[in-house]
């Protein structure tokens, strides 16, 4: 069983978009998934219980408590674990002990490169991330496709060993499916076709 871990200790990156949708792309491809919520506000669960029954089901997991860790995942292909921020704290360090890949979205801003190179840092320290025993995947999130920053992110982030592996554009419809308790992979229509194309690179590597 896979356990993916989205996590980045700078706030506003969309770690919840990333692993709310994550989530509902290997669920709708017939996988049994769980989405383990380790931040404090919960948003992930909120999501969990807005999500309609016809569509894939995933599993909520309260994972907030350094003991819930672990809780009811025995039946499960994947677990995609919407992280808490920091490094600091136990709870974090735990959750990174257990993933097989680690998703650290940034923003294609100047202002998130600082504290999240540092937090890239970081993780690379840790043990089981050394040994190869959990691979890193930096995806730049929310980008405006009018931006030349993300040429720039890409530059800065090859140079200090951390390849930039997916590029998700800000797009509304995240928002939509947020208040609906839904992913852009639940549906196959040609609005969301573009965008799902931008996921393969990440969903590829996960599968590895």
């Amino acid at each position: 069983m896979r356990k993916i871990l989205v996590v980045n200790s700078k706030g506003g990156c969309g770690k919840t978009t990333l692993a709310t949708n994550l989530a509902v792309a290997l669920a709708a491809r017939g996988e049994d998934v769980a989405l383990a919520d380790a931040d404090r506000q919960k948003s992930s669960l909120s999501w969990v219980k807005r999500r309609p029954k016809d569509l894939a089901q995933i599993e909520g997991l309260n994972w907030s408590k350094e003991d819930a860790i672990g809780d009811k995942d025995k039946h499960l292909d994947a677990i995609v674990i919407d992280g808490p921020g920091g490094l600091r704290s136990e709870l974090a360090k735990n959750l990174i002990a257990e993933s097989s890949d680690i998703i650290v979205p940034v923003l294609a801003s100047a202002f998130d490169w600082d504290a999240t190179l540092k937090f890239l840092d970081g993780i690379s320290d840790i043990k089981r991330v050394r040994k190869g025993k959990a691979d890193i995947h930096v995806v730049a999130n929310r980008i405006d496709r009018r931006s030349n920053q993300v040429a720039d992110l890409e530059q800065l982030l090859a140079k200090k060993g951390y390849p930039l592996l997916a590029r998700i554009s800000d797009r509304v419809i995240y928002a939509r499916h947020a208040a609906a308790g839904s992913g852009v992979f639940d549906y196959s229509d040609a609005s969301s076709h573009e965008i799902r194309g931008q996921w393969h690179p990440l969903l590829q590597a996960v599968d590895a």
